[in-house]
C-alpha cells in the first residue's frame, strides 16, 4: 500500500491504476476475459519477447535487451523495443507476452507519473519495484493462459547511491537481484556470460559491452534471441541509470561495440 487509506481522498487515488480498475477495469491489461470457452493456452497466438540483461556497476545500473519477438518459430519482429525508461531514474524491460508486456509498461509509466502529480514528490526506488509487483499479480489470470509477463526493473537509488535492480515471477513475487540477472529465453546463456564478464569495478563503457556480449552469446545458442544484425543495423537497447538521470545508449556507440565483437569472435574462429 502507496499510503495510509485514512490519508488518501478518494476524489484523489495516489494510484492511476487503481482508478482504472474501479473506474475502467477493462484498460487493464488484466482486464481482458477469457472466451466463453473457458481458460485456454494462448501463449501461440501472440509474439513474445525474449531476453533481457542487466547489471550493476560502480555509481549506476545497466539495461539491455535484443531486438527480436518471436510467435512460435516464427520471427515476429526484428525492430521490437523491450527496455524503457520508466521515469527519470527507472527503467523497464519485458519479456514474455509483448503486447500485455506493452501495455504494461505504458500503464506503469502513467502510474509514476500520476503519483509525482498527486503526491509532489518521486516514489522511491523500493515503491515502484513494490507497485510493479502488484500489477504483474493482476495479470495472474492471462499468465495461466500462457499470455505471462516477465518484467525485470532496475534503478538508481538516490538514498543508497546506488543502481538496484528486481527481478518478478508470474504471480507478482518481487527479489532484488545483486551484480546481475537476466530474463526470456535466453536468459541462460546470457547468464552463464554475465557470471564470467561481470565485475565490480566494470566502468560504464566496459558494462555496455559486457551486456552486448551477454545478449550475443544468448542468440548463439537460443533462436528466440536476436544477435546485432550488421544488414539491416539493428542494434540492442541499451539504458544506463545513475545519479543524472536514466539515459539510452546511442545506436552508433552500440554497433562500434557489437562489429568490435563480432570482429573479435571471427578472428578467434579463423585462429582457432
Amino acid at each position: 500500500m502507496l499510503r495510509d487509506d485514512a490519508a488518501v481522498p478518494r476524489t484523489a487515488p495516489v494510484s492511476f491504476s487503481e482508478y482504472l480498475g474501479e473506474h475502467h477495469p477493462g484498460l487493464l491489461p488484466a482486464g481482458r476475459t477469457p472466451g466463453p470457452g473457458g481458460p485456454v493456452d494462448a501463449s501461440s497466438l501472440a509474439p513474445h519477447a525474449t531476453t533481457i540483461v542487466s547489471l550493476t556497476y560502480p555509481g549506476g545500473v545497466l539495461m539491455a535487451g535484443d531486438r527480436r519477438a518471436t510467435m512460435g518459430n516464427v520471427i515476429a519482429s526484428r525492430h521490437i523495443e523491450k527496455v524503457f525508461a520508466a521515469d527519470r531514474s527507472s527503467v523497464l524491460g519485458i519479456a514474455g507476452s509483448a503486447g500485455i508486456g506493452l501495455d504494461l509498461t505504458r500503464l506503469f509509466q502513467v502510474e509514476l507519473e500520476h503519483y509525482e502529480k498527486i503526491e509532489a514528490t518521486m516514489m522511491s526506488l523500493d515503491g515502484k519495484a513494490n507497485r510493479l509487483a502488484a500489477m504483474v499479480r493482476q495479470n495472474l489470470p492471462l499468465a495461466l493462459q500462457g499470455l505471462a509477463v516477465v518484467p525485470l526493473f532496475a534503478g538508481f537509488d538516490t538514498a543508497r547511491h546506488v543502481g538496484r535492480l528486481f527481478s518478478f515471477d508470474a504471480t507478482g513475487g518481487r527479489y532484488e537481484e545483486y551484480e546481475h540477472h537476466s530474463v526470456g529465453s535466453g536468459s541462460v546463456f546470457a547468464r552463464g556470460a554475465l557470471k564470467k564478464l561481470w565485475n565490480p569495478r566494470l566502468d560504464e563503457r566496459t558494462a555496455v559491452r559486457v551486456a552486448v556480449e551477454a545478449l550475443y552469446d544468448a542468440a548463439d545458442d537460443d533462436s528466440a534471441t536476436g544477435g546485432p544484425d550488421t544488414v539491416r543495423n539493428l542494434w540492442p537497447v541499451v539504458f544506463v541509470v545513475d545519479s543524472a538521470g536514466a539515459r539510452r545508449i546511442p545506436d552508433r556507440e552500440l554497433e562500434a561495440v557489437a562489429r568490435t565483437i563480432v570482429g573479435t569472435r571471427s578472428s578467434a574462429g579463423r585462429e582457432a
